[in-house]
């Protein structure tokens, strides 16, 4: 498997992917993923020798300067043939270290009943920080918004 950025030719899949995996709610559109690529997101794809594209990541960043820097896990997707693979894990491996060498803390809101995605979180060091009623729609599931804190608090607290 090889990591790289996310391609616009890719946009098409990435599509499909959400559309399979977030059915009942509100699956991102190919205007959202243009929309992230335009923003400037840093954004991966995640390939293998069987596909083409197997999973996709993005992470946003707001902030100035060096240490004041927050950063938000917009998207992580594996393709359902090719979960259970560490595909998910590596994406997720690869935005935090961008994260971390901008010293940034990380937000994100995951579904309350994501197991899978709840365990990969907690392995990597993200707290519940808070609770999103009714925040995935049209579902109306809950979502929780969990924090991971900056590289650097991370080494004062160890």
């Amino acid at each position: 498997m090889k990591l790289e950025p996310l391609r616009r030719k890719d946009i098409r899949r990435c599509v499909e992917i959400e559309r399979e995996l977030f059915a009942g709610d509100d699956p991102w559109s190919s205007r959202a993923f243009h929309s992230e690529l335009d923003a400037g997101g840093y954004y991966l794809a995640a390939r293998t020798e069987e596909v083409e594209l197997a999973g996709y990541a993005g992470l946003a960043v707001v902030g100035r300067h060096f240490g004041e820097f927050e950063a938000s896990v917009h998207t992580i997707a594996v393709d359902p043939a090719c979960q259970g693979q560490g595909i998910g894990t590596a994406l997720l491996g690869a935005l935090l270290a961008r994260a971390d060498e901008l010293d940034a803390p990380v937000f994100l809101e995951v579904r309350t009943d994501n197991q899978a995605a709840l365990a990969l979180y907690d392995r990597h060091g993200f707290a519940r920080v808070g609770l999103r009623k009714r925040y995935y729609q049209p579902s109306g599931a809950d979502a929780f918004t969990m924090r991971r804190p900056a590289r650097s608090s991370q080494e004062v607290s160890s």
